[in-house]
């Protein structure tokens, strides 16, 4: 992960990180379901305490941007990234022209599954 600290910097250290993280997601280079090191790896690999790292996860969990799913880690979210609203409206969209054909939810299902799997 392309994270560097300015420690010369009037920024916080963990706003650093912070502000860095959600930038990698936001631009896509850290796509959603993207597992984060661990707070004591990244503070090794930055030279940094690990307070500080954990700091800059809780302050992106509060965000909305990470979720911590315990021994799993912390991954980025679809929120994060923005592709969770653009999928919703992907799906609303796609209902509304398999109940306008007629399809039954099923048959609607399957055609996506198909679809993901080619």
């Amino acid at each position: 992960m392309d994270i560097t600290v300015d420690h010369d910097s009037p920024v916080a250290p963990y706003e650093q990180v912070r502000l860095r993280i959600a930038a990698l997601a936001a631009d896509g280079t850290l796509a959603a379901g993207t597992r984060l090191p661990p707070v004591r790896q990244l503070a090794t690999d930055l030279g940094l305490a690990a307070n500080t790292v954990a700091r800059a996860y809780k302050e992106l969990e509060q965000a909305g941007l990470v979720e911590t799913r315990g021994r799993a880690g912390t991954v980025i979210t679809a929120r994060a990234t923005g592709t969770s609203l653009r999928a919703q409206n992907a799906a609303n969209t796609y209902v509304q022209t398999t109940r306008a054909l007629g399809i039954p939810p099923d048959t609607a299902l399957a055609l996506v599954k198909a679809a993901l799997q080619a």
